[in-house]
């Protein structure tokens, strides 16, 4: 799993780990990381006359990029540094310079050339995007040929959020130190991070046990999947019933429920209008002309998936199981009544539904989507999986924030979201808690969209439900 923690957690952290070193080792520790990323990044043979440029901040972040740099001029590379704070790290430039090192004069005519660009310039400490006497040399790294590799963080953008207030160096390859950041695996950050590296310094034992985000890995989701045991039957794994579809979007139920026979669910329960397609496509379904609550016993409910205006939102919010609400289900939504269930209650919105719920406009959510989700979460009492470029899922009992890791951009097609529905409600109804089922359905999902797109692009959301089979397999063969 991956893990990751505020600033002011790791710079606790740090401190203590340095109160017990000499002075210098953490700085020499990160710098030898950072200079053998940047070694294999050149390729083997290729340090020997490389170009390298070292965009040099103030502070320790500069100070990292220096010493790196001093590494990589010992072993033949050609080092520039081009300061860009008010003051640079003295010892780092002591080092640099004594490794034949030089700082330039022009920063534009080094990075014309340059093979590979260290981004010092801020770090986890910045704030509000580039200065802007940073701008235009930031531009022209990006503009270069040269492979930039972000000392920690890409400069611009928020370590502890992922939000992106102003102009970002955006990095193809980001080696961070300790433990992961928040911003490098939150959107919009993360866009800008590219490939993650993480260099071990000995911050373990100083963390807490508890990060603010974490993002589950293939051995993780195979711990939480439901796996049927011998006496196991379709009761005991679990009934999910289908509140979805309607005359117009008769499509959103049998998607919804493609995701649901694919989630381990001993069974699915259909009820609305769309029975004839549901039955057409997924003969195993149980269809039911309704109310739900005539439907037969079920242990978790999905509403809302091209519902419309349709009956079916508060008849399955009055009932005493798990509840996803998805979609149409969301329009309108009171918090109250959510947060008087006696069962949980999980809402799956995109950012558009997410601002509609929170009284913003869609692009507040999408620029700070942590504190979208944290915010919906604590209104609605209930467990949000807030969908979009990295999906996050957050419950009310606290904890840290999940992002999934496994979301393409080829998810962005119509229906995709009824599948996911599907699946995550299946989860619930075999026992997963809101969380696990969120999270877990988020993972296969995305998957699932990688196996069906590969080698070949745009793929529908039918591909994707057919494809959760394998990414299933994938998941628990790795466990």
């Amino acid at each position: 799993m991956r893990t990751a923690h505020r600033v002011e957690t790791v710079r606790a952290a740090e401190a203590a780990l340095m109160a017990r070193l000499p002075e210098g080792a953490l700085m020499g520790r990160a710098a030898a990381g950072l200079a053998a990323a940047c070694c294999s990044l050149l390729g083997k043979g290729r340090v020997y006359g490389a170009r390298v440029v070292l965009l040099v901040g103030s502070g320790d972040n500069g100070g990292d990029a220096l010493y790196a740099g001093a590494r990589l001029a010992r072993r033949g590379a050609g080092v520039t540094a081009v300061l860009l704070g008010a003051r640079a790290h003295e010892g780092g430039l002591a080092a640099l310079a004594a490794a034949g090192g030089r700082v330039a004069d022009d920063p534009f005519e080094p990075l014309a050339v340059a093979d590979l660009v260290l981004d010092g310039i801020t770090g986890i400490g910045g704030r509000g995007g580039l200065r802007p006497d940073a701008v235009p040399v930031a531009r022209a790294a990006r503009g270069s040929d040269a492979v930039v590799v972000a000392v920690d963080l890409p400069s611009g953008v928020d370590a502890d959020t992922g939000e992106v207030p102003g102009e970002v160096l955006r990095a193809d390859v980001t080696v961070t130190f300790g433990t992961y950041k928040p911003g490098l695996l939150v959107d919009p950050g993360r866009e800008y991070a590219g490939a993650l590296r993480l260099v071990d310094i000995g911050l373990g034992d100083e963390l807490p046990g508890v990060p603010v985000v974490e993002a589950l890995q293939h051995q993780d989701v195979a711990r939480l999947l439901p796996v049927p045991g011998a006496g196991s039957d379709k009761y005991r794994r679990g009934v999910l019933g289908v509140v979805a579809g309607s005359a117009r979007y008769p499509g959103a139920a049998v998607l919804t429920v493609a995701g649901a026979l694919r989630g381990g669910a001993g069974a699915v329960r259909y009820v609305g209008p769309a029975a004839d397609a549901v039955i057409a496509r997924h003969p195993e379904t149980l269809v039911h002309a309704g109310p739900p609550a005539a439907a037969g016993r079920v242990q978790a409910w999905v509403v809302g998936p091209g519902l419309g205006d349709g009956p079916g939102v508060a008849e399955v919010l009055a009932s005493d199981v798990p509840v996803l609400v998805d979609a149409d289900g969301l329009r309108g939504l009171d918090p109250a009544l959510v947060r008087a269930r006696p069962a949980p209650t999980l809402l799956t919105p995109h950012a558009g539904e997410a601002a509609a719920l929170l009284g913003v406009a869609r692009e507040e959510v999408e620029a700070g989507r942590l504190a979208a989700v944290r915010e919906l979460t604590g209104r609605f009492g209930a467990t949000v999986l807030l969908k979009g470029s990295t999906t996050l899922v957050y419950g009310p009992e606290g904890g840290p924030v999940r992002v999934n890791p496994t979301g393409t951009g080829w998810l962005a097609t119509a229906g995709s979201g009824d599948v996911l529905s599907g699946l995550a409600g299946s989860l619930l109804a075999a026992g997963l808690p809101p969380v696990d089922a969120a999270s877990c359905a988020a993972y296969l999902h995305g998957l699932a969209a990688r196996r069906a797109s590969e080698g070949r692009g745009p793929v529908t959301a039918s591909e994707v439900a057919g494809a959760l089979g394998g990414a299933w397999r994938d998941v628990s063969e790795a466990g």
